[in-house]
């Protein structure tokens, strides 16, 4: 089939009707419109998650929990029901088991200082995989460092699966931790956590889901997953930057220590010594975020009202399609799993020998917004052999349309180099 046959998919959303709640669409960038193909980086904002935090801070900005005053009582009423909405987005019964952080990378080093440097020891392991985001994989080894526990990796096949006929061989007795991401962010491949948490917690081991990618594209129902724990970020599901949380069951929540110290995570202080409050407070030192909180509210309410079931389907109705007509252009690589119910909607490539880089500046020339790089990935590069690729990811705002810019603006950059 010729490009010029492809017919573009049809989607379960009014994708026209969702555009216009997102006013960074109409942009231009470099005299062509905006198509911005950078969502497993960031996602832009619905009018809906502007206005809630503009409100907020037109009418209810003060402190929380403390105050006596009305507008102290708005900001908590706010920040707490925000909480308790994010918590049902998730699944989560209880929203005392959902902490505020700044988002994945702080959740996940909450856990490794919080648990790792209290409940590890040399001689233990802890086993991540070769798909991990920095921010999955450095704060363990920085504990490994200090504790002299060991780290240990579930490798991946030819197709960017995680290979679980190894888990025999790296899960084991010494296994005190798995920490594993649910969605690849450089690859887009969907890991099945819940049967990694199933042989995690038979074995003995806490789980941690690395949930950055997952929670923005697929309907997670977080305490189903079996985990342990679960991370997140706001600003890939629509929400502020700055924003995220941590889940975690109630009895693994009170195996942590504080991470931060200060104001609101306490309950009684002496000169030398100091008794804390009960959760989600006692890992919520400080002033919060009460703005972000409202915002990542708004946005899983926009989400919810959307439909997780049919963002997932447009979203890999636009890979396939993408996949289909990328196919046809000479000298391209497509990374990851072929099937695509194992992924979500994100195309890693390369093309010829142009620099991932090199593509990602022609083809920002013609309004196309696409991610080059490691990715924060490194050693999956490596294990790949590839320095770096380039990245189209999808969301409920993109269009066949913007598939198809992106495919032309690929030819473009094939015929610069002298293809």
């Amino acid at each position: 089939m010729s490009i010029t046959e492809l017919a573009a998919p049809a989607s379960p959303l009014d994708v026209a009707r969702i555009r216009e709640d997102f006013p960074i669409l109409s942009e231009t960038v470099n005299g062509k419109p905006l198509v911005y193909l950078d969502n497993a980086a960031s996602t832009q904002k619905p009018v809906q998650v502007i206005d809630a935090i503009s409100g907020h801070y037109r009418s209810a900005n003060a402190n929380v929990h403390r105050g006596i005053h009305e507008l102290s009582n708005r900001a908590t009423d706010a920040y707490d029901g925000a909480r308790t909405r994010v918590a049902r987005f998730l699944g989560i019964a209880d929203p005392h088991e959902l902490i505020w952080t700044r988002g994945t990378t702080e959740a996940l080093n909450l856990l490794a200082h919080a648990w790792g440097t209290t409940h590890l020891k040399a001689g233990d392991e802890i086993l991540l995989s070769v798909l991990e985001h920095h921010s999955n994989l450095v704060p363990w080894q920085m504990v490994a460092q200090r504790t002299g526990a060991r780290l240990r990796f579930i490798d991946i096949d030819e197709q960017g699966r995680l290979d679980l006929s190894t888990l025999d061989v790296v899960l084991t007795e010494r296994t005190k931790l798995v920490s594993i991401t649910h969605v690849s962010n450089a690859l887009g491949t969907v890991n099945p956590v819940a049967q990694i948490a199933a042989r995690a917690r038979a074995a003995g081991a806490v789980m941690i889901v690395d949930g950055a990618q997952s929670a923005p594209h697929l309907p997670v129902d977080v305490p189903s997953l079996g985990c342990d724990f679960y991370a997140f970020s706001g600003h890939k599901m629509c929400g502020p930057t700055g924003i995220g949380g941590l889940w975690g069951r109630r009895e693994a929540l009170e195996s942590l220590s504080p991470f931060h110290g200060g104001g609101d995570m306490i309950e009684f202080v002496e000169l030398e010594s100091s008794t804390y409050a009960p959760l989600p407070h006692r890992l919520e030192a400080g002033t919060p975020n009460i703005a972000g909180a409202v915002g990542l509210a708004a946005a899983a309410d926009y989400l919810s009202a959307v439909g997780r079931d049919a963002i997932l389907a447009h979203e890999r109705s636009l890979l396939a399609y993408a996949i289909e007509r990328m196919q046809d252009i000479p000298d391209m690589t497509i990374l990851g799993p072929r099937d695509l119910s194992e992924r979500s909607g994100v195309v890693s490539f390369t093309l010829a020998d142009i620099h991932p880089h090199d593509l990602a500046t022609i083809l920002d020339s013609e309004g196309v917004a696409i991610r080059a790089g490691h990715h924060c990935t490194q050693p999956l590069m490596k294990r790949l052999g590839v320095g770096s690729t380039a990245r189209a990811s999808f969301y409920l705002y993109n269009t066949p349309g913007e598939v198809d810019a992106l495919v032309n603006a690929l030819h473009k950059a094939r015929g610069l180099f002298g293809y």
